[in-house]
């Protein structure tokens, strides 16, 4: 078992059996929106919490009431095309250890999971989403290049043609719109999401967690002949050449883009 660093401690907290962990993401500025170390330390963490025996059940969420935004878009400017690519390798890590966690996963999701953000959601087997709160992938307006991975997280729940569109256009969308497609598994009301967590969890203590566990791997290896091949695709550019610095840079400093 990976032993976690502080940074990854102060990241984990166990209810009092320690039978359930919650990851807490970000600082709460930003929207949430992770750089290259906080992935890692969220891979550690997510690492960790896969050989705790006890384990029942582990929460996703971020702190100050907003969910996560993607990554930093500022370790991006003026970056290298190698180093794009890499932070999404170092997300993309983060993401499969999340979805390797053998305990069932929740995404408590309030603001906004957009970009990575909504692929951090969508590696949890469920999402409890504010009816205010808004998910989507609007990454080509930045001149990403998406990778196999991630289109495949929204292809196995809404299909291919609901995901291209989703993905051609950018557009976010309501708890309620994205409840209505199956891209999550439950919309609640605002003031009511650490109520309705509270009630799942609650009701996976009384069943065998064993039986738990052996529900998750079923469905996994039932979904596996389409999950696994796009994570052994190697990784291809993760950034559009011509077009991904200005794009970055309007995005970052709100001015007219450069054509």
């Amino acid at each position: 078992m990976t032993s976690p660093s502080q940074a990854d401690l102060d990241t984990m907290t166990f209810d009092d059996s320690g039978s359930v962990a919650t990851l807490a993401i970000g600082t709460g500025q930003r929207f949430n929106a992770l750089g290259l170390q906080e992935w890692a330390a969220l891979e550690r963490a997510a690492t960790s919490l896969a050989g705790h025996e006890t384990l029942r059940a582990v929460v996703v969420r971020g702190r100050g009431g907003v969910f996560c935004s993607g990554s930093d878009l500022r370790e991006w400017e003026d970056a290298s095309p190698d180093a794009v690519s890499a932070s999404f390798a170092g997300m993309e890590a983060a993401l499969q250890a999340i979805e390797d966690l053998p305990v069932p996963t929740v995404a408590a999701v309030e603001g906004f999971a957009t970009g990575a953000g909504c692929q951090l959601a969508l590696a949890c087997d469920l999402q409890l989403m504010h009816h205010s709160a808004k998910i989507g992938m609007p990454i080509a307006r930045l001149g990403l290049l998406v990778p196999a991975t991630f289109a495949n997280r929204m292809s196995l729940r809404i299909g291919p043609g609901r995901t291209k569109d989703l993905l051609y256009g950018g557009r976010l969308l309501t708890a309620h719109e994205a409840r209505e497609i199956g891209l999550i598994t439950t919309a609640v009301a605002d003031d009511n999401l650490d109520g309705a967590l509270g009630e799942l969890l609650a009701r996976w203590e009384d069943l065998s967690a064993a039986s738990l566990r052996a529900s998750k791997a079923a469905v996994d290896l039932g979904l596996s002949p389409v999950a696994q091949p796009a994570r052994h695709v190697p990784q291809g550019p993760a950034s559009d050449p011509h077009e991904f610095a200005w794009r970055v840079n309007s995005f970052l400093h709100r001015h007219n883009p450069r054509r």
